[in-house]
Protein backbone atom coordinates (compact mmCIF):
# COMPACT_ATOMS: atom_id res chain seq x y z
CA UNK A 1 0.00 0.00 0.00
CA UNK A 2 2.99 2.72 0.84
CA UNK A 3 4.19 2.16 -3.14
CA UNK A 4 0.69 2.44 -4.10
CA UNK A 5 0.56 5.76 -2.19
CA UNK A 6 4.15 7.02 -3.62
CA UNK A 7 2.93 6.00 -7.61
CA UNK A 8 -0.41 8.08 -6.75
CA UNK A 9 1.70 10.89 -5.65
CA UNK A 10 4.13 11.10 -8.54
CA UNK A 11 1.20 10.33 -10.94
CA UNK A 12 -0.36 13.70 -9.31
CA UNK A 13 2.46 15.68 -9.59
CA UNK A 14 3.26 14.96 -13.03
CA UNK A 15 -0.05 15.50 -13.99
CA UNK A 16 0.13 18.97 -12.23
CA UNK A 17 2.98 20.01 -14.37
CA UNK A 18 1.22 19.45 -17.65
CA UNK A 19 -1.74 21.18 -16.19
CA UNK A 20 -1.39 24.51 -18.34
CA UNK A 21 -0.63 23.28 -21.42
CA UNK A 22 -3.50 20.45 -21.58
CA UNK A 23 -6.14 22.55 -19.78
CA UNK A 24 -9.62 21.31 -21.03
CA UNK A 25 -11.32 24.14 -23.29
CA UNK A 26 -14.77 23.71 -24.95
CA UNK A 27 -15.08 25.41 -28.44
CA UNK A 28 -17.17 28.01 -28.60
CA UNK A 29 -17.47 31.27 -30.89
CA UNK A 30 -19.66 33.03 -27.69
CA UNK A 31 -16.01 32.55 -25.84
CA UNK A 32 -14.49 35.27 -28.23
CA UNK A 33 -15.89 37.91 -26.31
CA UNK A 34 -14.72 39.27 -22.70
CA UNK A 35 -12.46 36.34 -20.41
CA UNK A 36 -14.58 33.14 -22.73
CA UNK A 37 -16.52 30.76 -20.88
CA UNK A 38 -16.35 30.79 -17.23
CA UNK A 39 -15.64 27.87 -15.15
CA UNK A 40 -18.26 27.07 -11.24
CA UNK A 41 -14.79 25.58 -9.65
CA UNK A 42 -17.22 22.06 -9.95
CA UNK A 43 -15.48 18.72 -9.72
CA UNK A 44 -16.68 15.99 -11.73
CA UNK A 45 -19.09 14.67 -8.72
CA UNK A 46 -20.67 17.80 -8.38
CA UNK A 47 -20.80 18.14 -12.40
CA UNK A 48 -23.01 14.67 -12.63
CA UNK A 49 -25.61 16.43 -9.84
CA UNK A 50 -25.89 19.69 -12.19
CA UNK A 51 -22.69 21.64 -10.52
CA UNK A 52 -23.83 21.57 -6.46
CA UNK A 53 -21.42 22.41 -4.01
CA UNK A 54 -22.49 24.76 -1.82
CA UNK A 55 -23.73 22.99 0.76
CA UNK A 56 -21.85 20.09 0.22
CA UNK A 57 -19.91 18.08 2.98
CA UNK A 58 -19.27 15.10 4.47
CA UNK A 59 -15.15 14.50 3.92
CA UNK A 60 -15.03 11.83 1.38
CA UNK A 61 -14.61 14.26 -1.30
CA UNK A 62 -12.78 17.33 -2.15
CA UNK A 63 -15.49 20.54 -2.38
CA UNK A 64 -13.59 24.17 -3.77
CA UNK A 65 -16.91 25.48 -4.35
CA UNK A 66 -17.29 26.18 -0.71
CA UNK A 67 -13.52 25.85 1.11
CA UNK A 68 -15.54 25.41 4.03
CA UNK A 69 -16.54 21.65 3.64
CA UNK A 70 -12.45 21.44 4.27
CA UNK A 71 -12.90 21.80 8.14
CA UNK A 72 -14.97 18.02 8.21
CA UNK A 73 -12.45 16.21 6.35
CA UNK A 74 -11.51 12.39 7.84
CA UNK A 75 -8.87 12.68 9.93
CA UNK A 76 -7.42 9.62 8.06
CA UNK A 77 -7.38 10.54 4.86
CA UNK A 78 -5.70 12.22 2.09
CA UNK A 79 -8.13 12.89 -1.07
CA UNK A 80 -6.92 13.75 -4.36
CA UNK A 81 -9.34 14.49 -6.90
CA UNK A 82 -8.35 14.39 -10.77
CA UNK A 83 -10.90 15.00 -13.37
CA UNK A 84 -10.59 15.47 -17.36
CA UNK A 85 -13.81 16.49 -19.82
CA UNK A 86 -14.44 15.53 -23.56
CA UNK A 87 -17.29 17.78 -25.66
CA UNK A 88 -18.56 16.83 -28.82
CA UNK A 89 -20.56 20.38 -29.62
CA UNK A 90 -23.19 20.58 -32.62
CA UNK A 91 -23.48 24.49 -33.70
CA UNK A 92 -26.28 26.13 -36.07
CA UNK A 93 -26.54 29.61 -37.38
CA UNK A 94 -28.81 30.07 -39.69
CA UNK A 95 -28.79 27.42 -42.73
CA UNK A 96 -24.87 26.64 -41.75
CA UNK A 97 -24.21 23.87 -39.19
CA UNK A 98 -20.59 22.59 -37.67
CA UNK A 99 -19.27 20.49 -35.14
CA UNK A 100 -16.08 20.16 -32.72
CA UNK A 101 -14.65 18.14 -30.45
CA UNK A 102 -12.66 18.97 -27.86
CA UNK A 103 -11.26 17.41 -24.43
CA UNK A 104 -8.37 17.66 -21.88
CA UNK A 105 -7.56 17.90 -18.25
CA UNK A 106 -10.34 19.54 -16.18
CA UNK A 107 -8.87 19.89 -12.57
CA UNK A 108 -6.66 18.51 -9.73
CA UNK A 109 -7.40 18.56 -6.50
CA UNK A 110 -6.60 17.41 -2.84
CA UNK A 111 -7.86 17.80 0.75
CA UNK A 112 -6.53 16.91 3.99
CA UNK A 113 -6.78 17.21 7.85
CA UNK A 114 -4.39 19.45 9.72
CA UNK A 115 -6.02 19.42 13.60
CA UNK A 116 -8.80 19.02 15.06
CA UNK A 117 -11.66 20.76 13.20
CA UNK A 118 -9.19 21.93 10.94
CA UNK A 119 -8.44 20.93 7.38
CA UNK A 120 -6.72 22.32 4.03
CA UNK A 121 -6.79 21.88 0.49
CA UNK A 122 -4.90 22.48 -2.56
CA UNK A 123 -5.03 22.16 -6.33
CA UNK A 124 -5.55 23.85 -9.64
CA UNK A 125 -8.77 24.74 -11.26
CA UNK A 126 -10.03 26.54 -14.37
CA UNK A 127 -11.31 30.29 -14.06
CA UNK A 128 -12.09 31.10 -17.91
CA UNK A 129 -11.09 29.69 -21.50
CA UNK A 130 -11.70 30.49 -25.35
CA UNK A 131 -12.06 28.13 -27.99
CA UNK A 132 -13.21 29.39 -31.49
CA UNK A 133 -12.30 29.15 -35.16
CA UNK A 134 -14.48 30.80 -38.49
CA UNK A 135 -14.54 31.83 -41.75
CA UNK A 136 -16.39 34.22 -43.39
CA UNK A 137 -16.57 35.02 -46.89
CA UNK A 138 -15.74 39.28 -47.69
CA UNK A 139 -16.25 41.29 -51.24
CA UNK A 140 -12.80 40.59 -52.59
CA UNK A 141 -11.16 37.96 -50.48
CA UNK A 142 -12.43 36.14 -46.86
CA UNK A 143 -11.77 36.52 -43.41
CA UNK A 144 -10.33 34.10 -40.61
CA UNK A 145 -10.89 34.44 -36.86
CA UNK A 146 -9.54 32.25 -33.94
CA UNK A 147 -9.01 32.42 -30.60
CA UNK A 148 -7.57 30.08 -27.41
CA UNK A 149 -6.19 30.13 -24.05
CA UNK A 150 -7.13 29.81 -20.79
CA UNK A 151 -6.80 31.53 -17.23
CA UNK A 152 -6.55 29.17 -14.32
CA UNK A 153 -5.54 29.42 -10.72
CA UNK A 154 -3.36 27.80 -8.26
CA UNK A 155 -4.87 27.64 -5.14
CA UNK A 156 -4.41 26.73 -1.26
CA UNK A 157 -7.15 26.91 1.08
CA UNK A 158 -7.98 26.65 5.11
CA UNK A 159 -11.17 25.68 6.97
CA UNK A 160 -11.95 26.06 10.56
CA UNK A 161 -14.94 24.79 12.34
CA UNK A 162 -15.13 27.11 16.00
CA UNK A 163 -18.34 25.53 17.20
CA UNK A 164 -20.15 22.76 16.44
CA UNK A 165 -21.69 22.70 13.33
CA UNK A 166 -20.66 25.60 12.07
CA UNK A 167 -17.11 26.01 9.74
CA UNK A 168 -15.50 28.70 8.08
CA UNK A 169 -13.36 28.79 5.00
CA UNK A 170 -11.16 30.62 2.27
CA UNK A 171 -8.93 29.75 -0.96
CA UNK A 172 -6.03 32.29 -1.64
CA UNK A 173 -5.16 31.73 -5.61
CA UNK A 174 -2.77 32.55 -8.25
CA UNK A 175 -4.53 33.47 -11.13
CA UNK A 176 -2.53 32.69 -14.37
CA UNK A 177 -2.88 32.40 -17.93
CA UNK A 178 -2.83 33.96 -21.74
CA UNK A 179 -6.12 34.55 -23.78
CA UNK A 180 -5.49 34.91 -27.57
CA UNK A 181 -7.49 36.18 -30.42
CA UNK A 182 -6.69 36.69 -33.90
CA UNK A 183 -8.47 38.27 -37.12
CA UNK A 184 -6.71 37.47 -40.27
CA UNK A 185 -7.76 39.41 -43.17
CA UNK A 186 -7.25 37.14 -47.07
CA UNK A 187 -7.08 39.50 -50.07
CA UNK A 188 -4.60 40.80 -52.33
CA UNK A 189 -2.34 40.64 -49.45
CA UNK A 190 -3.03 39.34 -45.75
CA UNK A 191 -3.10 41.84 -42.27
CA UNK A 192 -3.49 39.93 -39.36
CA UNK A 193 -5.15 41.66 -36.46
CA UNK A 194 -3.49 39.75 -33.07
CA UNK A 195 -4.80 40.45 -29.24
CA UNK A 196 -3.89 38.98 -26.18
CA UNK A 197 -4.46 39.41 -22.64
CA UNK A 198 -2.32 38.42 -20.57
CA UNK A 199 -3.22 37.60 -16.43
CA UNK A 200 -0.65 37.35 -13.41
CA UNK A 201 -2.95 38.05 -10.81
CA UNK A 202 -4.37 36.58 -6.81
CA UNK A 203 -7.46 36.12 -6.04
CA UNK A 204 -9.45 35.27 -2.80
CA UNK A 205 -12.82 33.08 -1.98
CA UNK A 206 -14.35 32.72 1.06
CA UNK A 207 -17.51 30.50 2.32
CA UNK A 208 -19.20 29.89 5.06
CA UNK A 209 -21.75 26.52 6.57
CA UNK A 210 -24.24 25.38 8.70
CA UNK A 211 -24.92 22.06 9.80
CA UNK A 212 -28.42 21.19 11.03
CA UNK A 213 -28.37 17.63 12.58
CA UNK A 214 -32.65 16.84 12.62
CA UNK A 215 -31.77 13.57 14.35
CA UNK A 216 -29.38 10.52 13.97
CA UNK A 217 -29.87 10.24 10.23
CA UNK A 218 -31.07 13.57 9.09
CA UNK A 219 -29.40 16.50 8.23
CA UNK A 220 -29.60 19.75 6.61
CA UNK A 221 -26.25 21.78 5.49
CA UNK A 222 -26.46 25.41 4.95
CA UNK A 223 -24.07 27.03 2.72
CA UNK A 224 -22.77 30.87 1.42
CA UNK A 225 -19.28 32.08 -0.64
CA UNK A 226 -18.78 35.22 -1.61
CA UNK A 227 -15.39 36.52 -4.08
CA UNK A 228 -14.81 39.97 -3.97
CA UNK A 229 -14.24 42.53 -6.62
CA UNK A 230 -11.32 43.35 -7.77
CA UNK A 231 -9.52 44.50 -10.77
CA UNK A 232 -7.05 42.47 -12.62
CA UNK A 233 -3.74 42.54 -13.08
CA UNK A 234 -1.53 41.51 -16.11
CA UNK A 235 -1.04 43.27 -19.76
CA UNK A 236 -3.15 43.24 -23.11
CA UNK A 237 -1.85 44.07 -26.30
CA UNK A 238 -3.13 44.78 -29.42
CA UNK A 239 -1.05 44.25 -33.20
CA UNK A 240 -1.41 44.81 -36.73
CA UNK A 241 0.88 41.95 -38.86
CA UNK A 242 1.58 41.65 -42.90
CA UNK A 243 1.29 38.16 -42.69
CA UNK A 244 2.01 38.06 -46.51
CA UNK A 245 6.37 39.26 -44.86
CA UNK A 246 5.40 38.71 -41.57
CA UNK A 247 6.69 41.87 -40.64
CA UNK A 248 4.63 44.13 -37.66
CA UNK A 249 2.72 47.13 -39.36
CA UNK A 250 1.78 48.61 -35.68
CA UNK A 251 0.94 48.24 -32.02
CA UNK A 252 -3.19 49.25 -32.15
CA UNK A 253 -3.12 49.57 -28.19
CA UNK A 254 -1.08 48.20 -25.41
CA UNK A 255 -2.35 49.04 -21.90
CA UNK A 256 -1.90 47.41 -17.84
CA UNK A 257 -4.98 45.43 -16.81
CA UNK A 258 -5.13 47.34 -13.41
CA UNK A 259 -7.74 49.58 -13.43
CA UNK A 260 -9.30 48.82 -16.61
CA UNK A 261 -10.16 45.15 -16.06
CA UNK A 262 -12.59 43.57 -13.36
CA UNK A 263 -14.30 40.73 -11.82
CA UNK A 264 -17.59 41.38 -10.11
CA UNK A 265 -18.55 40.61 -6.98
CA UNK A 266 -19.83 36.71 -6.89
CA UNK A 267 -22.39 35.62 -4.59
CA UNK A 268 -23.13 31.58 -3.63
CA UNK A 269 -26.05 29.72 -1.33
CA UNK A 270 -27.05 26.62 -1.62
CA UNK A 271 -29.30 24.11 1.09
CA UNK A 272 -28.40 20.51 0.72
CA UNK A 273 -30.25 17.36 2.42
CA UNK A 274 -28.74 14.10 3.56
CA UNK A 275 -30.04 10.90 4.57
CA UNK A 276 -27.26 8.66 6.16
CA UNK A 277 -25.32 7.78 3.43
CA UNK A 278 -28.57 6.77 1.00
CA UNK A 279 -29.32 10.34 -0.45
CA UNK A 280 -28.39 13.46 -0.86
CA UNK A 281 -30.12 16.48 -2.49
CA UNK A 282 -29.16 20.02 -3.22
CA UNK A 283 -30.34 23.37 -4.75
CA UNK A 284 -27.50 25.88 -5.55
CA UNK A 285 -28.31 29.78 -6.93
CA UNK A 286 -25.17 31.80 -8.33
CA UNK A 287 -25.46 35.47 -8.48
CA UNK A 288 -22.41 37.52 -10.25
CA UNK A 289 -23.14 41.52 -11.05
CA UNK A 290 -21.16 41.36 -14.10
CA UNK A 291 -23.00 44.35 -15.20
CA UNK A 292 -20.68 46.99 -12.99
CA UNK A 293 -17.42 45.10 -13.63
CA UNK A 294 -15.33 47.25 -15.97
CA UNK A 295 -13.94 45.78 -18.99
CA UNK A 296 -12.25 48.74 -21.23
CA UNK A 297 -12.20 45.84 -24.14
CA UNK A 298 -10.13 45.33 -27.35
CA UNK A 299 -12.89 43.39 -29.28
CA UNK A 300 -13.79 44.67 -33.00
CA UNK A 301 -17.09 45.57 -31.24
CA UNK A 302 -18.47 47.08 -28.40
CA UNK A 303 -18.63 44.22 -25.17
CA UNK A 304 -21.36 44.90 -23.43
CA UNK A 305 -21.88 42.55 -19.74
CA UNK A 306 -25.15 41.40 -18.22
CA UNK A 307 -25.32 39.93 -14.40
CA UNK A 308 -25.21 36.66 -14.33
CA UNK A 309 -27.06 34.09 -12.21
CA UNK A 310 -27.62 30.39 -12.27
CA UNK A 311 -29.79 27.48 -10.61
CA UNK A 312 -28.49 24.02 -10.01
CA UNK A 313 -29.98 21.11 -8.37
CA UNK A 314 -28.57 17.33 -8.36
CA UNK A 315 -29.02 14.52 -5.82
CA UNK A 316 -27.41 11.21 -4.95
CA UNK A 317 -28.90 7.76 -4.23
CA UNK A 318 -26.87 4.73 -2.63
CA UNK A 319 -28.85 2.13 -2.24
CA UNK A 320 -26.87 0.70 0.39
CA UNK A 321 -22.76 1.84 1.10
CA UNK A 322 -22.25 -1.89 2.73
CA UNK A 323 -24.40 -4.17 0.11
CA UNK A 324 -23.24 -5.86 -3.15
CA UNK A 325 -21.32 -3.95 -6.04
CA UNK A 326 -24.37 -3.20 -7.70
CA UNK A 327 -26.12 -1.29 -4.31
CA UNK A 328 -22.74 0.25 -3.48
CA UNK A 329 -22.75 2.24 -6.85
CA UNK A 330 -23.21 6.09 -6.62
CA UNK A 331 -26.09 6.91 -8.87
CA UNK A 332 -26.52 10.65 -9.72
CA UNK A 333 -28.35 13.26 -11.42
CA UNK A 334 -28.85 17.30 -12.03
CA UNK A 335 -29.94 20.08 -13.93
CA UNK A 336 -29.09 23.73 -14.34
CA UNK A 337 -29.79 27.18 -16.39
CA UNK A 338 -27.44 29.51 -17.02
CA UNK A 339 -28.31 33.49 -17.33
CA UNK A 340 -24.62 34.04 -18.87
CA UNK A 341 -22.54 37.38 -18.57
CA UNK A 342 -21.89 37.63 -22.05
CA UNK A 343 -24.66 40.17 -24.32
CA UNK A 344 -24.06 40.24 -28.22
CA UNK A 345 -25.59 42.98 -29.64
CA UNK A 346 -28.23 43.65 -27.30
CA UNK A 347 -28.85 39.46 -27.16
CA UNK A 348 -28.19 37.49 -23.56
CA UNK A 349 -26.52 33.89 -23.95
CA UNK A 350 -28.30 31.44 -21.69
CA UNK A 351 -27.77 28.32 -21.70
CA UNK A 352 -29.41 24.89 -19.65
CA UNK A 353 -28.80 21.12 -19.23
CA UNK A 354 -29.19 18.10 -17.80
CA UNK A 355 -26.49 15.86 -15.91
CA UNK A 356 -26.24 11.97 -14.78
CA UNK A 357 -22.90 9.86 -13.85
CA UNK A 358 -22.41 6.94 -11.59
CA UNK A 359 -19.37 6.53 -9.10
CA UNK A 360 -17.84 3.07 -8.98
CA UNK A 361 -16.41 2.05 -5.86
CA UNK A 362 -12.74 0.93 -6.31
CA UNK A 363 -12.21 -2.47 -4.50
CA UNK A 364 -10.93 -2.48 -1.51
CA UNK A 365 -10.49 1.04 -0.81
CA UNK A 366 -13.07 4.14 -0.24
CA UNK A 367 -11.76 5.98 -3.69
CA UNK A 368 -13.71 5.86 -6.84
CA UNK A 369 -14.04 5.79 -10.03
CA UNK A 370 -16.73 8.79 -11.80
CA UNK A 371 -18.16 8.67 -15.51
CA UNK A 372 -20.71 11.35 -16.17
CA UNK A 373 -22.95 12.91 -18.91
CA UNK A 374 -23.93 16.43 -19.60
CA UNK A 375 -26.64 17.19 -21.99
CA UNK A 376 -26.36 21.23 -22.56
CA UNK A 377 -28.20 23.99 -25.02
CA UNK A 378 -26.77 27.13 -25.76
CA UNK A 379 -28.72 30.17 -27.14
CA UNK A 380 -29.25 33.63 -27.34
CA UNK A 381 -32.04 35.95 -26.94
CA UNK A 382 -34.02 37.71 -27.66
CA UNK A 383 -32.67 37.01 -31.19
CA UNK A 384 -31.03 33.93 -31.66
CA UNK A 385 -27.49 33.93 -33.04
CA UNK A 386 -26.12 30.47 -32.67
CA UNK A 387 -27.23 27.39 -31.68
CA UNK A 388 -25.38 25.26 -29.70
CA UNK A 389 -25.82 21.37 -27.98
CA UNK A 390 -23.31 19.90 -26.14
CA UNK A 391 -22.51 16.57 -25.10
CA UNK A 392 -19.90 16.50 -22.45
CA UNK A 393 -18.27 13.37 -21.14
CA UNK A 394 -16.62 13.77 -17.34
CA UNK A 395 -14.14 11.30 -16.22
CA UNK A 396 -12.86 11.76 -12.48
CA UNK A 397 -10.92 9.60 -9.84
CA UNK A 398 -11.64 10.33 -6.14
CA UNK A 399 -8.08 8.52 -4.49
CA UNK A 400 -9.43 8.49 -0.84
CA UNK A 401 -6.58 6.68 0.88
CA UNK A 402 -5.36 6.09 4.16
CA UNK A 403 -2.50 7.63 4.58
CA UNK A 404 -1.88 8.36 8.23
CA UNK A 405 -3.51 4.65 9.67
CA UNK A 406 -0.64 2.91 11.25
CA UNK A 407 -1.23 -0.65 11.24
CA UNK A 408 -0.76 -2.76 13.96
CA UNK A 409 2.11 -5.90 13.84
CA UNK A 410 0.42 -8.69 15.97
Amino acid sequence: MKNYRYFIATLMLAIAGAFQASAQVTETPYSRLGYGTLGDNATGIQRHMGGVGYAMQGGRAVNSKNPASYAATDSLTFIWDVGVDVSQVWSKEGDTKGNAFSGGLDYLSGVFRIAKNVGGSFGFIPYSSVSYSFNSDLANGSESRSGNGSISELYLGGAWSPVKGLSVGANFSYMFGTLEHSTAIVGTSTSVFYRMMEVRDWNVHIGAQYAIDINRKNRVVLGATYTPKKTFRGNTIGTFYDASNDTKIDTAFQCNMKGNYEQPNTYGVGISYNHGTKLFAEVDFTYQDWANAKYTGFEPVKVKFDNRWKVSGGLQFIPDDRGNYLKRINYRLGAFYNHDYLNVLGNNVRDYGVTCGFGFPALGSKSLVNLGFEWKHRVSSPTCLIKEDYLNITFSVTFNEMWFWKNKIR
